[in-house]
């Protein structure tokens, strides 16, 4: 699956521009692994490769994720990461109580 479109990369904002911003922090993406229980919220892309929003995993924080590392992930299957194709409005806050 193709995690960015051309579409999803002119929706984010500048990065680092949501700054301050917290839990009211549009979420552009989320992507996540279809077998397992890491999800991951992105509200900011530097173009290249890194993202900031909010990871789901051993536990739930905001913080920087990488492109490059999503794309290399083979879980259980040799399934990769998804991008949720049928991902509505969602603000950080909304997504932290999702987990």
């Amino acid at each position: 699956m193709k995690l960015l479109t051309k579409e999803i990369l002119a929706a984010f904002p500048e990065f680092g521009s949501t700054d301050g911003e917290g839990d009211s922090a549009k979420v552009i993406v989320k992507f996540f692994d279809p077998t397992g229980s890491w999800t991951w919220y992105a509200t900011e892309f530097d173009g290249e490769d890194t993202f900031f929003g909010l990871v789901c995993g051993f536990e739930t924080e905001l913080g920087y994720f990488s492109l490059a590392e999503l794309q290399s992930v083979k879980g259980a299957l040799g399934l990769g990461i998804e991008r949720d194709l049928h991902l509505g409005p969602l603000t950080i806050g909304e997504a932290r109580t999702r987990g």
